[in-house]
């Protein structure tokens, strides 16, 4: 199982902070495509993600027991 956390305004949109994906090994555009797939309103335009607290890419393989981070731009004042 893959353990996917979201933050901010992904998290709002997701309405969770985490969520559980079964299956086999996928790559970040995997993952990315079934997410905006499910949630069409998401924009991960912008979104850094990070598999086990180190940031990943598009092509980078996520793969059982991983924690994947979705981590929206931050801006403040």
């Amino acid at each position: 199982m893959i353990t996917l956390l979201f933050f901010a305004g992904v998290k709002e949109t997701i309405g969770s902070e985490t969520l559980k994906l079964e299956g086999e090994q996928q790559t970040i555009a995997e993952i990315k495509e079934h997410l905006q797939h499910t949630y069409p309103t998401l924009s991960l335009q912008g979104v850094m993600v990070a598999i086990n607290e180190e940031f990943a890419m598009d092509e980078d393989i996520v793969k059982e027991n991983d924690r994947v981070a979705f981590i929206p731009p931050v801006s403040g004042g």
